[in-house]
């Protein structure tokens, strides 16, 4: 497992006092202002938040040390990074990264259907996709069809809603 997970982009500047905007890539943009440290880019520069609220689905967040619009426009593009350890997720959730690559696996036959490379969020219910070789299926993530899912194993347990993996 990565120790820092991407949880953002910084898109544009706010103000005159070196705020930033930041696009939220988890469920709640309120999620981000729960921290007091991010970390900005490649080389993970720290960032100590000073104070962040939510706007318009977007974050804006002063970060210590960054007071002018011009210093905040440098920080402009990059993607924002929590740490891993600084988040204590409920049971039965999960970060998209730690689904990405898991082998999916029938839980009655065991047979193997490939790996999840994508996760779509759609609103109601979130779907999962899983290639194996060139062909791909989109699996809904309901109870009815998710068994287990094991990231220390890197396995997800599926029961197929029927004709799900059925050849054309």
């Amino acid at each position: 497992m990565k120790e820092f997970i991407e949880t953002g982009k910084i898109v544009n500047i706010h103000g005159l006092r070196g705020e930033v905007k930041i696009m939220p890539w988890s469920d709640d943009p309120e999620f981000i202002c729960e921290f007091d440290i991010l970390y900005l880019g490649k080389d993970k520069k720290l960032l100590q938040i000073e104070n962040a609220r939510v706007h318009k689905n977007m974050v804006l967040a002063k970060f210590k040390g960054i007071d002018t619009p011009e210093a905040a426009n440098l920080l402009r593009n990059n993607i924002i990074y929590i740490d891993r350890n600084d988040v204590e997720l409920e049971e039965g959730t999960y970060f998209i990264q730690d689904l990405i690559g898991l082998k999916v696996i029938n839980a009655d036959t065991n047979e193997e259907y490939g790996n999840v490379t994508d996760v779509f969020q759609t609103g109601a219910n979130d779907v999962y996709e899983v290639k194996n070789g060139d062909k791909i299926v989109l699996i809904p993530a309901i109870p009815d069809v998710i068994v287990n899912i094991d990231i220390e194993n890197s396995v997800l347990m599926i029961r197929p809603l029927e004709g799900l993996f059925d050849e054309d």
